[in-house]
């Protein structure tokens, strides 16, 4: 797998991904499933590893129920 250079905002995203499956108590095959994606990549976008495409972003915002912004921010 290429590796994309690090940067703050995957670092955001791969928190709050955490963050927001932890709070619904989803392991990440749950929200994987409930998003259409793989779990090894969704795996892989929470360890930073791994870049993602906007649409990809979506799925996971709908899958999550909050804005893809929400997503996106350090709070």
């Amino acid at each position: 797998m290429k590796r994309v250079p690090l940067s703050p905002l995957r670092a955001i995203l791969a928190r709050q991904l955490r963050l927001l499956r932890a709070e619904r108590g989803w392991s990440q095959e749950r929200l994987a499933a409930e998003a259409g994606l793989n779990r090894t990549y969704l795996s892989a976008v929470e360890r930073s590893e791994q870049n993602i495409s906007i649409d990809n972003l979506y799925r996971i915002a709908q899958a999550l129920d909050v804005s893809a912004a929400r997503l996106l921010t350090d709070l």
